[in-house]
């Protein structure tokens, strides 16, 4: 992908976040955003059939402190407040934004709760994983506005033991609740086409089996 085309588009990602914030109300209340529908099965087969399989390079070099979070989204709320009010059902935040009550389910595994804290927000494609897929040639706004991304399907609230499951795995080495597998490789593919990202030889066959029973 050409270089420009790369910036313009992580540019963009801070300016349609923002427009979607404003159509919602972030303060107290039980109005919430719709979660992020990822890419149809066969747009995602097409995107990952132009994916040249390509080895991972830089792993060494991560360092998760050069992908910003959380970010302050509107007001008083920030990326992980925004989703957590997103992903929860009946969810009540006070003037802080901070969730009081509600209901969550995890789509990795199916856990479920009424206390929020409980739950990590989930970098779909992880920072370690985009580093290495290319992030490192990133600029920090660059990484940044990845790593807060709320506009792509790549954020999620899910449950922690999940969380620390996944861990930096990508869906050869990890994947979620069969019921949201689907789901999670086309989201997967959506992200990393939409940034750039490279994706590596075991990592694209892994996603072709899934995309292929989609």
């Amino acid at each position: 992908m050409p270089r420009n085309r790369l910036r313009y588009r992580i540019s963009a990602v801070v300016g349609s976040a923002l427009l979607a914030m404003t159509a919602l109300l972030l303060g107290s209340g039980t109005a919430q955003a719709a979660l992020p529908t990822p890419i149809a099965a066969s747009t995602a087969r097409s995107y990952l059939s132009g994916m040249t399989a390509t080895a991972e390079t830089h792993a060494s070099t991560y360092d998760r402190d050069l992908f910003p979070t959380w970010i302050t989204i509107s007001g008083t709320c920030d990326t992980r407040e925004y989703v957590i009010k997103r992903d929860g059902t009946s969810v009540v935040t006070d003037s802080a934004c901070k969730a009081t009550s509600g209901h969550w389910t995890s789509v990795y595994d199916g856990a479920t709760t009424t206390d929020p804290s409980t739950f990590d927000i989930d970098h779909l494609v992880p920072l370690a994983e985009a580093w290495a897929s290319g992030a490192w040639a990133w600029t920090t706004a660059q990484r940044q506005a990845f790593a807060n991304d709320v506009t792509r399907p790549q954020l999620l609230a899910v449950s922690a033991s999940s969380n620390r499951s996944k861990g930096d795995d990508d869906p050869a080495e990890w994947l979620p609740q069969s019921s949201f597998r689907c789901t999670y490789a086309r989201a997967w593919v959506q992200v990393k086409h939409y940034y750039g990202l490279t994706v590596d030889s075991a990592e694209k066959s892994t996603l072709q089996s899934v995309l292929s029973g989609c």
